[in-house]
C-alpha cells in the first residue's frame, strides 16, 4: 500500500472514533444549562387570585412575615425561592417549611421542601428554598400573617 493510503485510511479511523464525542459536544452542555436557575417574572401582589382551596391548606400560624421573595426556576421544572423572613415576635422562633404556601398556576398550594431555621426576636434573614419539580410556575407564596 502507498503512503497516500495509509494516511487516508488513519484519518478515517481516527474520524470514525471523533465522530461520535463531537457530536455528543452539544447535547452535554445543553445537558449542564437546563439545571441552571432563572428568575422567574413576578405576579403583581394587586393581582387578586381565587383558586378554590378544596383541602383548605394553610400555612401553620407563626410569628414570620414575608417582606420579599424572588421565584426561580430552571427547564427541568424546578421551583425554587429566595426569601427575605422577619420575625415578628420579641423572643426567639424556629421556622419551619411548612410556615410558608406558594400557589402554583394551576391552583394547587403545596409547602416548600424540609427546611428548618432558628430566628431571633425582630430578626430578618434571607433563606433559599425549594418547592421541588412541579409542571406549573409559582404565582405567590405566603405565610400565616399574609392571609
Amino acid at each position: 500500500m502507498s503512503p497516500l493510503w495509509d494516511n487516508i485510511s488513519g484519518s478515517i479511523r481516527m474520524f470514525k472514533y471523533l465522530l461520535p464525542a463531537l457530536l455528543l459536544m452539544p447535547w452535554l452542555t445543553q445537558a449542564e444549562a437546563v439545571d441552571v436557575l432563572t428568575v422567574d417574572r413576578t405576579v403583581s401582589k394587586s393581582i387578586q387570585l381565587s383558586f378554590p382551596n378544596d383541602k383548605n391548606i394553610k400555612p401553620k400560624k407563626g410569628d414570620f412575615k414575608i417582606i420579599n421573595y424572588v421565584l426561580m426556576s430552571n427547564e427541568v421544572g424546578e421551583r425554587w425561592s429566595v426569601l427575605t423572613l422577619s420575625n415578628l415576635s420579641a423572643g426567639n422562633r424556629d421556622f419551619s417549611h411548612d410556615h410558608l404556601i406558594g400557589l402554583f398556576a394551576d391552583g394547587s398550594r403545596l409547602s416548600p421542601l424540609e427546611y428548618k431555621l432558628n430566628f431571633e426576636g425582630h430578626e430578618t434573614q434571607s433563606i433559599t428554598v425549594s418547592f421541588g419539580v412541579h409542571k406549573f410556575p409559582i404565582l405567590s407564596i405566603y405565610s400565616s400573617n399574609e392571609i
